[in-house]
């Protein structure tokens, strides 16, 4: 998410205000600055747990999303900020966090034969 918030904002380039770019950036290097520290395959120095990483992309979500209003530029461009908020706090809350695949506990189907 956080390398297509950063090329929206240099592809929708709002020339009238330079706010909303700017939040656009900034969010989108706070994203990528956190997913570099967390506890998955993407994470380089793995130190926040995943949960902690969808709670962060759901507050970064509500900001971006209602940032038009906050910051006073909702007249001249909200909808990409409000689009891209609401697509970021969906994806944190769907997201599953548990393995689809994990080795299972149950003896006698760890201790099986395999199928032929």
């Amino acid at each position: 998410m956080a390398v297509i918030l950063i090329a929206a904002a240099f592809l929708l380039n709002f020339q009238s205000e330079n706010v909303p770019n700017t939040v656009m950036y900034a969010v989108g290097a706070w994203s990528l600055f956190y997913s570099l520290f967390t506890k998955y395959k993407l994470g380089l120095i793995k130190i926040i747990p995943i949960k902690i990483h969808f709670m962060l992309d759901t507050v970064s979500g509500i900001f971006l999303a209602t940032s038009p209003w906050l910051l006073g530029f909702s007249d001249k461009v909200f909808l990409p900020h409000l689009a891209l908020g609401l697509i970021i706090i969906g994806a944190a809350i769907i997201t599953s966090i548990k393995p689809k695949w994990h080795h299972s506990t149950n003896l006698k189907l760890r201790n099986r034969e395999p199928l032929k």
